[in-house]
């Protein structure tokens, strides 16, 4: 296929050399799609048909078989030879059962090493004699040791994760899933199926997927153009709000928490507004030998209705000379002329006009809004009163006011307030699907700066609130969903883990009471024993680095965890012991397996042993407890084969 596409001639099919660039360019991305990938086979699946899909079962029709793959694969007279995944036929190999074989008399699947077909299995699912039973070849690629980039899992979807997968493009989904449940995963997958489903209007509108830190999106980045799609954009919530903004300060935690608060929309919206002054005098507008004179209380009337209508600030601005413009026309035409529409433009670029404007709405420039807002007391008490007590404004106020917005250190949550105010001004432009991923640690004014990026289109909302590890986490998808603008989602839960050991979630989840009362504790499907190892050390360090020794005489990807203030002392203890080590974010190869993860940047990602160095530090490493707890719950559930547990400071009292 990919040959056919390399051997085409566009020479004499094309116009001009915009179309040439055009349809090459669109060449090149299909080639690109088309490519090989090392180990990955072209089909890991086989449907047999009782009777031919979409045929009239009366009329005794004969089967049909598919086989189901990562990619649509036809030959060379173009019939089907592989059907793809996301195909309608393809839908009964996630959802077939003996209770419902869905016209399917045998499902078989594929295992392969390396690239190479080594093993299949069958399910004959209308057969009464045989039994069901949890397929191994499944099990065996669920487990299977991680080491590079995440992969897709085309191969092992669960029914209940295709239903979210397959849900439409016009709803938006949030879905809350423990450790290991594959919600990442699932989000990713869908975006695939939209675009399978729905390929030209998102090719329109466009599709983006938003993680918590670079380190997590270059682990999830292979996924999607390993499945061929190549145009999805991927971001974190500070790439999107922080445009012609320098972010070089942070926030105490109480102020971060405040200017994260839902409430500061309206704070923001009210001074945006108050720009807008009410005219005191009467406008005359000069054209040749007349004089066209539009009284006060008129031009009140104009500013008023602009201001009533629900439109930006931004727009209203621009439409208020045309409509002052109209007034005058209305003037010149009671007075017997006859003026056009090239006169209404001319009047409204007359000087005394946009004057007139300059002085009634002045152009408003969002950084320096949010400047003043913070710098200056008795504007913000201003646009406060009633919506933010007075310690609250004090504890937004920068302690040293900055001379202008180049000089200001701007922190993550200022751009996010930035991108509001630039929001009430001029409408963001929105997507036609958006993926938010580790939802669970953004304020509602984040969730605000990502809804307005969807406000034409949809969502697909990912998280586990027991995770939250922010200050401002949040308290409930409802709450969430309502500041995303997507009250209206559908909210699915996961609960069957397929990556973390059962013995290992069950001692994470220990925490949970503590973390997120009432929340569902994950049921792993896999048991294996001995992959929870808990060692009380009186040398922690040397234990620590035993420890990733024995990790690292397994298969597969080893991650050490630690409370980011031990970071510096584990880096030297690794160097000293001559064990080389990766940073997130960077990929593992067969001969670089070991990760150094401070514990503020483990979530989203996984290994398939993890050693987890002083729970306790974790816990202290945060601002508060709960924080705390919430960050030790995550470091705990990242190992996918073993969990070595390393303290010489007692373990919280929660793991006791």
């Amino acid at each position: 296929m990919r040959e056919d596409v390399e051997s085409l001639d566009i020479k004499d099919v094309t116009a001009n050399w915009v179309n040439a660039a055009v349809l090459q360019r669109q060449i090149d991305d299909r080639i690109k799609a088309l490519a090989d990938l090392s180990h990955t086979p072209l089909f890991f699946g086989r449907l047999d048909y009782l009777h031919a899909p979409g045929a009239d079962l009366a009329e005794g029709a004969e089967g049909e078989r598919f086989y189901i793959g990562r990619r649509h694969v036809h030959d060379a007279d173009g019939d089907p030879m592989v059907i793809d995944w996301r195909a309608p036929v393809s839908q009964p190999f996630y959802r077939a059962s003996k209770k419902d074989p869905l016209d399917v008399g045998l499902r078989r699947r594929f295992g392969y090493t390396g690239g190479e077909l080594t093993a299949y299995e069958d399910e004959h699912l209308t057969d009464p004699t045989e039994s069901a039973q949890t397929s191994k070849l499944l099990q065996a690629e669920i487990e299977r040791p991680r080491v590079g980039p995440m992969r897709d899992i085309v191969a092992t979807i669960q029914p209940e994760q295709d239903e979210i997968v397959r849900s439409g493009l016009s709803g938006s989904v949030c879905v809350q899933g423990g450790p290991g449940t594959g919600k990442t995963a699932v989000g990713l997958h869908r975006v695939a199926y939209l675009l399978y489903a729905h390929r030209d209007r998102l090719a329109r509108t466009g599709t983006l997927v938003i993680g918590p830190n670079k380190s997590f999106l270059h682990y999830i980045e292979q996924v999607l153009p390993a499945l061929g799609e190549l145009e999805v954009k991927q971001a974190t919530v500070d790439d999107l709000v922080t445009a012609g903004v320098e972010v070089r300060g942070t926030d105490p935690a109480e102020s971060a928490v405040v200017k994260g608060d839902a409430r500061m929309a309206e704070v923001l919206r009210r001074a945006v507004w108050s720009h807008v002054t009410t005219p005191a005098e009467p406008l005359v507008v000069v054209r040749g030998s007349r004089r066209w004179r539009v009284p006060a209380y008129e031009l009140e009337e104009i500013v008023e209705e602009l201001r009533t209508r629900d439109i930006r600030y931004g727009a209203a601005r621009e439409a208020l000379p045309q409509r002052i413009a109209h007034t005058v026309l209305v003037r010149m035409e009671q007075a017997g002329e006859a003026p056009d529409d090239r006169v209404q433009d001319a009047v409204a670029r007359n000087t005394a006009v946009k004057a007139a404007v300059k002085t009634i709405w002045p152009p408003v420039d969002p950084a320096k809004l949010v400047l003043r807002l913070l710098n200056d007391p008795d504007f913000l008490a201003a646009h406060a009163e009633g919506v933010l007590s007075a310690d609250e404004q004090k504890t937004i106020l920068a302690p040293k006011p900055a001379r202008s917005v180049k000089a200001a250190k701007w922190s993550a949550a200022d751009a996010v307030l930035i991108d509001e105010a630039n929001d009430l001004i001029a409408r963001t432009h929105s997507l036609g699907h958006v993926v938010l991923d580790e939802a669970q640690d953004l304020s509602p004014m984040q969730y605000r700066a990502v809804g307005r990026r969807c406000t034409t289109g949809s969502a697909t909302v990912l998280g586990d609130l027991a995770q939250g590890t922010t200050p401002w986490a949040t308290a409930s998808w409802a709450e969430a969903l309502r500041h995303l603008g997507k009250g209206e989602a559908v909210v699915e839960e996961l609960t069957a883990g397929f990556r973390v050991p059962r013995e290992v979630i069950a001692y994470a989840s220990k925490l949970l009471p503590s973390i997120s009362p009432g929340l569902a504790p994950v049921e792993s499907v896999r048991e294996t024993p001995g992959s929870l190892t808990v060692r009380e050390s009186s040398d922690p360090d040397a234990d620590v680095v035993a420890a990733c020794v024995e990790s690292l005489a397994h298969e597969g990807s080893i991650g050490l965890i630690a409370a980011d203030p031990r970071i510096p002392v584990l880096a030297a203890a690794l160097e000293a012991a001559g064990l080389p080590y990766l940073a997130p974010g960077e990929e593992t190869t067969a001969d670089s397996r070991l990760t150094l993860v401070p514990a503020s940047l483990a979530k989203g990602l996984e290994y398939d042993y993890v050693v987890l160095d002083e729970p306790s530090a974790v816990v202290s490493a945060e601002p508060d407890e709960r924080t705390g707890l919430r960050r030790l719950y995550v470091a705990l559930t990242r190992a996918v084969s073993g969990l070595t547990v390393i303290h010489a400071t007692p373990l919280p009292l929660q793991l006791t």
